[in-house]
């Protein structure tokens, strides 16, 4: 079996880069033993799917979005000859699933199921040859046949695919934004999201700024997944081997090459202290940058990615405010892991040394999870917070300032102090879990 990627021109590329409503494909892939295709897209996305003939290859057609990040593929079973992504015309992505000469399958056997509003799953059945009784489904004749198979709609516009989306938070944007024209020498991104209402502060919220370490939060979440998997062990020993140690933050970079760790202290040392050393021992145990930059876009995340190895002090490594909430939210709903894992990683996050960002704006008796991010020119923050009413939302924020300028900090203080302040007035949720993102009890 040979994988093919079908190429779109320089030209078709560029249109479709400037195309300022066009969705994506953020990620595919297909599952030979379950012979299932499974899509992540942006929203709004209706596929169609149909069934080709002459030869017989099972079509699914995205309108209205350009190829995103193409994935490498494994080895398909023999009864599937090709699989192709390609741009089909400029506002229209098209995936083929060609089956091998002799086969064909059955239309009506084929489900498609919308998992969310960005997910989508294509159940293929068992292939078949072909003979007397299946020869409509085969590749007699010149002509091509299309056979249209059945697609449910999307699910309804919702925040990562977990959460309707409510209003902007009505009077408190002009706040924000008051308090930004006093801190002119920083450039922001915020994006603030109540978790029991839907309602949000989105400001820059998808512009993408160095994300230092709060990187760590998503390779925090790759970790536990692959837990739940049973692919690591948290009692497992790492070894830090000379290439992987590091400077900047963190302690364990003054240890000898060599020395030995448990898996549960290098992640307890990756949030807690923000271990950079730490870090990279995580990363090199679950397979690399490459693999987790194809974990992020699973999960939706559109400006998350790697592409160095911790320091990174000149800041390649990249998020946005909306990309950490996205993760924050599904992390809270149970898309991600189960509630147990769940738990261990809010411990972690509750048990950060740095309080100086969004902390430090909330009032008394608040209870925050987060992870922090500061390389000099960058700082950055985001979390889980529970206010004592029970009322939960969600807060990322990043801001670029002078080096090392203690405003960006002050800054972040007094947009926490402010959101806070907002929602503490809205009134007091009626639970700690949120009726309108009911955290799963998976098993």
């Amino acid at each position: 079996m040979k994988v093919r990627w079908l190429l779109p021109s320089f030209l078709s590329v560029f249109l479709l880069s400037n195309a300022a409503n066009a969705g994506s494909l953020d990620s595919w892939n297909f599952n030979p033993n379950l012979r299932q295709l499974s899509l992540t897209t942006d929203e709004g996305v209706q596929p169609r799917v149909f069934l080709l003939t002459n030869p017989n290859r099972l079509v699914v057609e995205l309108p209205g979005t350009k190829l995103g990040h193409p994935q490498t593929h494994q080895k398909i079973e023999p009864f599937i000859q090709d699989i192709r992504v390609g741009q089909f015309d400029t506002t229209t992505t098209r995936m083929v699933i060609e089956l091998a000469p002799g086969y064909t399958i059955d239309p009506k056997k084929v489900q498609v199921r919308a998992d969310s509003a960005t997910r989508w799953s294509v159940q293929l059945p068992t292939p078949e040859r072909v003979t007397a009784d299946n020869s409509s489904r085969s590749t007699q004749g010149t002509s091509s046949t299309q056979l249209d198979i059945p697609v449910p709609p999307a699910p309804a516009m919702s925040f990562a695919g977990v959460l309707p989306l409510g209003l902007e938070m009505p009077g408190l944007q002009p706040q924000i934004e008051a308090l930004m024209a006093q801190y002119k020498s920083l450039q922001s991104g915020m994006f603030f999201l109540d978790l029991d209402t839907g309602n949000y502060l989105d400001i820059n919220g998808d512009r993408a700024f160095p994300a230092a370490s709060t990187i760590k939060l998503p390779i925090l979440v790759a970790y536990y997944q692959d837990l739940e998997a049973g692919k690591v062990n948290l009692d497992e020993t790492l070894v830090m081997r000379r290439d992987l140690v590091t400077g900047g933050s963190g302690t364990m970079q003054y240890r000898a090459a060599g020395t030995k760790f448990s898996t549960r202290e290098t992640l307890a040392k990756m949030i807690t202290i923000s271990d950079n050393t730490a870090t990279n021992m995580i990363i090199d145990r679950l397979g690399g940058i490459a693999k987790l930059n194809q974990r992020f876009r699973s999960w939706g995340l559109k400006d998350t990615v790697m592409r160095n190895m911790l320091a990174d002090l000149k800041g390649t490594n990249a998020t946005s405010s909306k990309d950490m909430v996205r993760l924050l939210a599904q992390l809270m709903n149970g898309t991600l892991v189960a509630s147990s894992s769940r738990e261990q990683i809010l411990e972690l996050l509750r048990n950060t040394t740095i309080k100086t960002l969004l902390p430090a704006g909330l009032g008394p008796g608040a209870e925050i999870a987060d992870k922090t991010g500061d390389i000099g020119f960058l700082i950055g923050d985001a979390g889980v917070i529970t206010m004592p009413n029970g009322k939960r939302y969600l807060a990322g924020i990043f801001v670029r300032r002078p080096y090392k300028d203690v405003q960006g900090r002050n800054f972040i203080r007094q947009v926490s102090a402010t959101v806070y302040n907002y929602l503490e007035r809205q009134g007091s949720a009626a639970s700690v879990v949120s009726p309108r993102l009911a955290t799963q009890s998976n098993p």
